[in-house]
């Protein structure tokens, strides 16, 4: 059996373990990527370490560090009576204004997992408040991002683009864009229906009360969370707080500054200056989550340094059926995308389609387009860092059933839409 085999069924074993056993799955994956790395492939402890994701473990650390303050000092709730004035009290707009603001920051040129750290633990902080399921808010949001991710000026947009004029292949930034927009416009959608985005219609929050839910409280008179009642005061902390999560967007935004390292400065000089409300901050930073999402992509950068990816993608390549080819492309840059990053698999899987696009039998612009699309949607699973952000910023949930609701939810995404693309994109450019 081959090494590339091996590691293929080495973490399905660990996904096995971990699911019927409740051992935590970055543990196992570490475990794994030392095995694998050393006994079968060689690799020494610097080549293992060389696929641990080192920047993802500083974003989880200070984005929920940063907001962990936020939470303790009132500034989520401030936050959230804002986005209730906002919509006039129309509960069911909240996760549309979410979706349309991370697409808005992906569009203008932000990294999609930077517009997810700043929108995310708002989103899920006001879906805790009213009792919007975790799963819709964080799908919508990261939808949002991946439906803006490919505007002509955007980072996505602007690598995709550059690769197909490096390989000589048509294109249309147009058709990638809103192909891209309408795929995850779609899904929202979907999302929305199914997890109860239809009976939030008829439930609405007072700009600056209470939620249905808390008005069920008052009836059978239980004490609400002091922060929670009425309109929340600003405060000079969350004057602080707010003025520093704005710094983080101009940061990240205006300066390309790392959206880790920002979040984890910002929440160290809040911390300084208010240590009572920060005090127990560290603790709520999503440490299980960390470990969970570090130990895996170390494995799978274990399996990139083996040359596993790229066999998978060669064995494709070779299989000489273009619709086929193209089809079993497309998944394998869901799967792969949906452990590691999204650019870089784009960036690989395109010149492996350059062979049978250049027979002409395959329309460039639409198998891009659905390649682009498969590799990103996908980005809603617990292993990338877009899921990876979700999870660690949602409040009052069970995280490990959270992770289990991302990991079935992305795994069907993998497995209906770069299908879905191929047959609308891909097949009827055949021939």
């Amino acid at each position: 059996m081959s090494a590339e085999l091996i590691s293929i069924l080495v973490l399905a074993v660990v996904f096995v373990i971990a699911t019927t056993r409740s051992i935590n799955m970055g543990a196992l994956a570490f475990a794994a990527a030392f095995g694998v790395g050393g006994l079968v492939a060689g690799l020494d402890a610097d080549g293992i370490f060389a696929g641990f994701p080192g920047d993802l473990f500083v974003v989880l650390v200070g984005v929920t560090y940063l907001f962990a303050i936020a939470r303790a000092n009132g500034t989520t709730d401030w936050l959230v009576h804002a986005a209730i004035r906002l919509v006039r009290g129309r509960i069911a707009l909240i996760p549309w204004v979410m979706f349309a603001i991370t697409g808005a920051l992906t569009a203008i040129g932000a990294v999609s997992p930077a517009a997810v750290a700043i929108v995310a633990p708002i989103a899920l902080s006001f879906a805790a408040q009213y009792g919007i399921s975790p799963l819709l808010m964080g799908a919508m949001v990261v939808h949002g991002a991946q439906g803006g991710g490919f505007s002509p000026i955007s980072i996505y947009g602007s690598i995709v683009n550059g690769i197909v004029e490096r390989e000589n292949l048509p294109g249309s930034e147009l058709t990638l864009f809103l192909g891209s927009l309408v795929a995850n416009l779609v899904i929202a959608a979907v999302v929305f229906v199914l997890f109860g985005g239809l009976k939030l219609s008829g439930r609405r929050g007072e700009p600056g009360g209470t939620g249905p839910e808390r008005q069920g409280e008052e009836r059978t008179g239980e004490r609400e969370p002091e922060g929670t009642r009425g309109t929340v005061r600003l405060t000079p902390a969350i004057g602080a707080t707010l003025a520093a999560l704005v710094a983080l967007v101009v940061a990240v935004l205006g300066f390309d500054l790392d959206a880790g390292l920002s979040s984890l400065t910002l929440a160290v000089v809040l911390s300084t200056v208010w240590p009572d409300t920060s005090r127990k901050a560290v603790g709520e930073i999503a440490w299980p989550t960390v470990l969970l999402i570090c130990g895996v992509l170390t494995y799978v950068g274990v399996m990139e340094e083996m040359g596993t990816i790229d066999y998978a993608g060669n064995a494709v390549g070779d299989i000489g059926i273009p619709l086929l080819a193209a089809v079993l492309l497309c998944y394998i840059g869901a799967i792969v995308s949906a452990f590691a990053s999204s650019v870089g698999i784009m960036g690989a899987l395109i010149p492996l389609a350059v062979p049978f696009l250049a027979q002409g039998e395959i329309g460039a612009i639409g198998m891009i387009t659905a390649l682009a699309i498969s590799a990103t949607v996908v980005d809603v699973s617990p292993f990338s860092t877009n899921g990876a952000l979700v999870l660690a910023a949602a409040p009052d949930v069970d995280r490990e059933r959270f992770f289990r609701q991302l990991m079935v939810y992305g795994g069907i995404v993998v497995a209906v839409v770069p299908a879905a693309v191929w047959l609308v994109l891909v097949v009827p450019g055949f021939g």
